[in-house]
């Protein structure tokens, strides 16, 4: 058996996703944010849980990770996908390479487009697609080494999957917070009836304004949430 949660920040917008082994108490983390540290902190407490591992669906331009306070304070190993090439995390995970936890047992997928490192993780029947897919949208792919083309064909990598297989997306802005393969092929106005040019075009035509917090976020998460994420407030780094 398994415990599962899924978690939201208003700020912006994020989904953070927990997932434990019942019996023993393992747990893992896939997104967290920086600011929510103290009710994920709070969370894992209450539930009895140790938290083994911090999962990065890619680097995030919107928010600054959780997970190395999340790691300095809890001792759990950060995990991301190979194609980051985060030389500050425990573990880079290569396409189709799993990780075990106990029970659970989580599938990682390259899948580029968004970012370089893009990768989006299966367990059992879900899939957590970051910013790959969206409910009825899809990531961006106007900076940080986005690619349109990329995009498309990880997309459809991911609707490769049965149409009942579960979506958790990295983000949502109308209220919705799960979807499935079947829905987003009939629905998502970048997936229904989209050939690659027509999707390339789509996004290309995209005029979307420059996330606020990229230049913060995009450094800060290179470090694998900062140099200063877990020191307490006004201490400094030794000389």
């Amino acid at each position: 058996m398994a415990i599962f949660k899924q978690l939201f920040d208003e700020a912006t917008s994020t989904f953070t996703y927990l997932i434990a082994d019942e019996t023993t108490r393992s747990a893992l983390l896939i997104d967290p944010v920086h600011e929510q540290f103290a009710r994920d902190e709070a969370l894992i407490a209450q539930l009895g849980l140790t938290l083994k591992y911090v999962l990065e669906t890619h680097v995030h331009a919107d928010h600054i990770t959780g997970g190395g306070r999340l790691r300095h304070s809890l001792a759990s190993e950060f995990v991301a996908g190979k194609g980051t090439g985060l030389i500050c995390a425990d573990r880079l995970l290569a396409d189709g390479e799993t990780l075990s936890m106990d029970s659970i047992t989580i599938e990682a997928i390259a899948t580029p487009g968004h970012t370089d490192g893009c990768t989006s993780y299966r367990w059992n029947d879900r899939l957590f697609t970051g910013d790959t897919i969206l409910i009825d949208a899809c990531g961006r792919t106007d900076f940080q080494q986005g690619s349109a083309e990329r995009l498309y064909d990880s997309i459809h990598k991911l609707l490769s999957f049965p149409d009942e297989t579960l979506i958790y997306p990295g983000h949502d802005y109308n209220g919705k917070r799960v979807s499935s393969v079947g829905q987003e092929k009939s629905i998502n106005p970048y997936i229904a009836g989209m050939d690659c040019a027509a999707f390339v075009a789509k996004m290309n035509a995209l005029n979307l304004p420059k996330p606020k917090r990229i230049d913060v976020a995009v450094p800060a998460n290179a470090l694998c949430g900062g140099a200063d994420v877990g020191r307490a407030p006004g201490e400094t780094e030794a000389a």
